[in-house]
């Protein structure tokens, strides 16, 4: 049934080791003066970038007032790990200069070196993109990092490290959530520190995280944007009263329901989840970008007695063609509350025929219709719109805001 749309308010030669090398972690200075530092990584809003450099440098005993922006330079290099991949690869780069902005000491002795970041920002990523199998791939990071002045140490000694060594990236946010594996498929779950039956929220990603010939790595999910690690902010948290949040991975699309049975194995996957842990029943809530939002309609198409609501953005209804999400699938997601986001100006799911049709068709369902997807600031790609849900931005008339809508929801 058609229906009209609801617009929603929208040191010198240092050793350099690459991330192939066995990883070390925060390391203070051994007798040689030799440390290794971490790369501490950070997922934005156009995915994870190396944010800063860490060294455990308490035995040194550093005097604060002796570190300066000088202190330290960087280089990065970050390669494709799979040289045989036809087709380009977009985002690798070769030796370049990380600017570092800031150089302290935290408590503990921590010696952080801060770099420059932000959407567009030169050697900050940590994936690229392999046009070929349309999938996002994780970088080879080398980083190089030079003393270029002395520092001052315990007993005002002058100390310039022998060596500095490349160890593991650390991102606290995507490290919370833990690997596992159901029903044939990988995925990550971050579980809530509340006890009691606490809801589930389920992420869904778009296709460039899914599995492939060459790789399959349920990182992916969780690194290229915010849209499972949001739910894990403790924002989200305190909405939710604690969630568990999980994000599984595809073996190669999920558009391939149709010959794989994505949405029989993902409610397998979901059923074992639930029976292994303390989750209400009752609020199971699925929401998917792209080929997963895709896949968030068909889920609830598909076992609509099952989950308390759903968010599909930036959702493939029609695809090269192919109606994937029929009108009798739509119609049956029409007793599930649904909040649909999607951007007028979206240049690879094109709004009219997804999700204008999906919000005209679905009964009841919400829309937020962004003109194109611009936050803080920045104006990313019009694809997209998933940043704005990872951000909590899309709102009722009322003030509403979509976690507490969701949040709201049960059977």
């Amino acid at each position: 049934m058609r229906r009209p749309l609801t617009l929603v308010a929208a040191a010198t030669a240092p050793l350099v080791l690459s991330l192939g090398a066995v990883p070390a972690q925060a390391a203070p200075p051994d007798a040689s003066g030799t440390a290794v530092f971490t790369l501490d990584a950070e997922v934005q809003d156009g995915g994870q970038q190396v944010v800063s450099l860490t060294i455990d440098a308490r035995v040194l005993g550093i005097n604060p007032r002796s570190l300066s922006d000088d202190t330290f330079s960087v280089r990065a290099t970050g390669t494709n790990p799979y040289p045989s991949l036809e087709g380009p690869v977009f985002g690798t780069f070769d030796d370049v200069e990380r600017e570092v902005v800031d150089v302290r000491m935290e408590p503990g002795g921590r010696l952080v070196i801060d770099l420059e970041d932000g959407f567009g920002t030169p050697g900050a990523g940590t994936l690229a993109y392999a046009l070929g199998p349309g999938r996002n791939v994780e970088l080879d990071l080398a980083y190089t990092v030079t003393q270029e002045e002395p520092i001052t140490a315990r007993g005002d000694r002058s100390f310039t490290f022998a060596s500095l060594e490349q160890g593991e990236v650390v991102d606290p946010e995507v490290d919370a959530f833990a690997d596992g594996e159901a029903n044939g498929l990988a995925y990550r779950l971050f579980t809530p520190r509340q006890g009691g039956e606490r809801p589930l929220v389920v992420w869904l990603h778009g296709g460039g995280e899914g599995g492939w010939a060459g790789s399959y790595d349920n990182d992916l999910a969780l690194q290229a944007n915010r849209g499972a690690l949001g739910f894990a902010t403790a924002e989200a948290q305190q909405i939710f009263g604690g969630a568990y949040v999980l994000a599984p991975q595809a073996l190669d699309f999920w558009l391939n329901d149709p010959a794989r049975g994505y949405s029989e194995q993902l409610k397998g996957l979901i059923d074992e989840v639930v029976a292994e842990n303390r989750i209400d029943t009752d609020r199971i809530y699925v929401v998917g970008a792209s080929n997963g939002g895709y896949m968030t309609a068909q889920l609830v198409a598909d076992y609509p007695d099952f989950f308390a609501a759903d968010v599909p953005i930036a959702a493939v209804r029609l695809f090269g063609g192919d109606v994937m999400l029929t009108d009798d699938e739509l119609d049956a997601m029409g007793g599930t509350p649904t909040w649909i986001v999607h951007a007028v100006n979206d240049p690879v799911v094109p709004f009219g025929p997804n999700g204008q049709y999906m919000a005209e068709t679905v009964d009841g369902a919400l829309l937020s219709a962004y003109p194109d997807v611009t936050y803080d600031g920045v104006t990313y790609d019009g694809h997209w719109s998933w940043i704005y849900v990872a951000r909590n931005d899309p709102a009722t008339d009322d003030g509403t805001r979509i976690w507490q809508w969701l949040a709201d929801q049960e059977l």
